[in-house]
């Protein structure tokens, strides 16, 4: 394949890597930040664009808000009729399937740990039609997913369906 070509393919989901769903990028460049054990430090910086805020003041460059924001970064395994194999699926891609941004998943696994491990074995067996492309970072080692499309015809997202299981519609 090609750097550039792109692939459609249906697939089956076949598992998801819960422990790491997302990353943290800088707001203000969308550069990867270090993680964090759990909350967000009170001065953050970002070595790229040199951007700093600190909770307590106003930030010097940029207006007010978080110097952060978390993405989503989904490593699966995927099922064709001829083979399984392991692809990443970023952001975009991602709020498709989880009906929701990172963060506000994030938020709610702070409430219900298990999210992720949930998440996992909703999408288990999803039948998807994918869109792939090469990694334009010659030391990435996935296919990406560029789209994808729920062929479920009654398919509802992650989020609505932990959010019915924990009594919050």
């Amino acid at each position: 394949m090609d750097v550039d070509k792109r692939t459609t393919t249906i697939c089956t989901v076949v598992a998801i890597d819960h422990t790491a769903l997302y990353y943290t990028v800088c707001s203000f460049c969308e550069r990867t930040l270090p993680e964090t054990n759990t909350a967000p430090p009170s001065v953050t910086h970002c070595d790229h664009c040199n951007f700093t805020r600190n909770t307590s003041a106003v930030p010097h460059r940029g207006g007010g808000g978080s110097t952060s924001k978390r993405l989503f970064r989904v490593l699966m395994s995927v099922a064709t009729e001829t083979k399984v194999f392991e692809v990443v699926m970023f952001d975009r891609a991602a709020r498709v399937l989880f009906g929701c941004s990172a963060q506000d998943f994030v938020d709610f696994a702070k409430l219900h740990p298990f999210s992720g491990e949930t998440a996992s074995k909703i999408l288990e067996g999803e039948m998807l039609k994918v869109t792939l492309s090469k990694p334009k970072n010659g030391n990435a080692q996935h296919q990406r997913v560029v789209s994808v499309v729920p062929l479920k015809s009654g398919f509802r997202p992650v989020m609505d369906t932990l959010r019915e299981l924990h009594g919050r519609v």
